[in-house]
């Protein structure tokens, strides 16, 4: 059956949708920060048409080196170039091409042709920049075309239950009365529920009333495998907005005490809000202004999360505006940084007490060979327990790795 796109139907959101693009690749903009401001400049659109904007561009911008490619056009972003790209988005995406002077320029059979025949160029099929396809070939080998396949999909919504307040089966029923249906629930990840369609979670009184978190399955095993229990001492060294520091909370049933520690301040402000939702009340924030601020903490935790900086290769699907923002510099940079924080942070945890490193990231250099590097410093003074790797292809969720390490003097 043939899909028809009906230009005159959308002609204004496909305005607003050349603005993002404009501001990803001529601004350097964030996409998500790119798609709020057309969302704000047009308060009146439905939940329909938002969806709409929104998920045309994430998926001309997941695809966009492939379909600048089949457009045959050149990346300056010319009114008649983006008609174009869209067109070929058009055609890409299953629909007939519609009659119209702004598509007068495209061939549909040509464009079919040249997608056809990047399909078979893996770099250019998936989108992603030369030096981060030789990247991903050297540390992964075989595995790679799979895993940036899995990672040039769109992602699902995977919500946390919080344990303090519910259960994912309850939280399924509680979203299903707000007409929130066709939900389902992950085996290997506890408390995750995951949303077959796109909605709008944040509008929910279940959200209002702190019953959930919007966060990946692979991220919430993050701190599953920290092993917590109730009345433990706690730090989250690279807390952020606090995602797995509230999920460490309802981990420890709210005993305790939990710090949360990161270099910007704002970010700290934002857990505290979410802590406030989600009527948790052992943790206690900390920025980090100076070296003395670790050094305090020194052998005093049972538990210390490194959820380290990282290249944030295993989180594409979600931020697919990424791959042309990162340099093969700022990953080298950041695995510096890695190394800093486990040799500065690990002190933190006490004797007998144990550390979790984890990253966002598929590739081993910031994974598995930095954990090594870290043991063969330490001088036997830690021990490794165990170690995940959760894979986009093979969980269906964002990549990420971590390791369990035990302080033994």
């Amino acid at each position: 059956m043939i899909k028809r796109f009906y230009l005159k139907h959308h002609s204004f959101h496909i305005r607003a949708i050349f603005s993002v693009l404009k501001d990803v690749f001529e601004k350097n903009e964030y996409a998500d920060k790119a798609i709020e401001k057309a969302m704000r400049a047009n308060k009146k659109w439905d939940v329909r048409e938002r969806s709409f904007v929104s998920d045309v561009s994430y998926d001309m911008i997941r695809n966009w080196r492939l379909l600048v490619s089949a457009a045959g056009v050149d990346e300056k972003l010319s009114d008649k170039n983006l008609w174009n790209i869209f067109g070929t988005y058009l055609v890409f995406d299953g629909y007939e091409l519609p009659e119209s002077n702004y598509f007068k320029g495209l061939n549909e059979k040509k464009v079919i042709s040249q997608l056809e025949k990047f399909h078979k160029i893996r770099k250019i099929r998936e989108s992603i920049p030369d030096w981060l396809d030789a990247v991903g070939e050297k540390e992964l080998g075989k595995d790679w075309d799979k895993t940036i396949r899995a990672l040039n999909q769109r992602p699902t919504i995977i919500l946390r239950a919080n344990s303090l307040k519910t259960t994912p089966k309850e939280l399924q029923a509680i979203l299903e009365e707000e007409k929130i249906t066709e939900t389902s629930l992950i085996s290997w990840s506890p408390d995750a529920v995951e949303l077959r369609y796109p909605r709008n979670v944040f509008r929910t009184e279940a959200f209002h009333k702190g019953l959930f978190e919007v966060q990946d399955a692979a991220s919430q095993m993050v701190s599953e495998f920290l092993n917590v229990e109730p009345g433990m001492r706690v730090v989250d060294a690279c807390a952020g907005a606090g995602g797995k520091t509230l999920h460490i909370a309802a981990l420890m049933k709210n005993k305790g005490r939990i710090i949360a520690l990161d270099v910007k301040e704002k970010k700290l402000q934002e857990l505290k809000k979410r802590a406030t939702r989600a009527e948790v009340r052992i943790v206690e924030t900390r920025a980090i202004d100076s070296s003395k601020t670790v050094k305090r903490l020194k052998g005093t935790a049972d538990r210390l999360l490194l959820d380290v900086p990282c290249s944030g290769l295993g989180v594409l699907r979600r931020n697919p505006d990424s791959k042309w923002k990162l340099t093969p510099e700022e990953i080298e940079r950041v695995k510096i940084i890695q190394r800093e924080l486990l040799i500065n942070f690990s002190d933190i945890t006490k004797i007998g007490g144990k550390m979790v490193y984890a990253t966002c990231s598929i590739l081993p250099s910031e994974g598995e060979e930095q954990v090594k590097w870290f043991l063969n410093q330490a001088n036997e003074n830690w021990n490794m327990l165990g170690e995940k790797r959760y894979l986009p292809d093979v969980h269906h969720a964002d990549g990420f790795y971590m390791a369990l390490l035990e302080r033994i003097k």
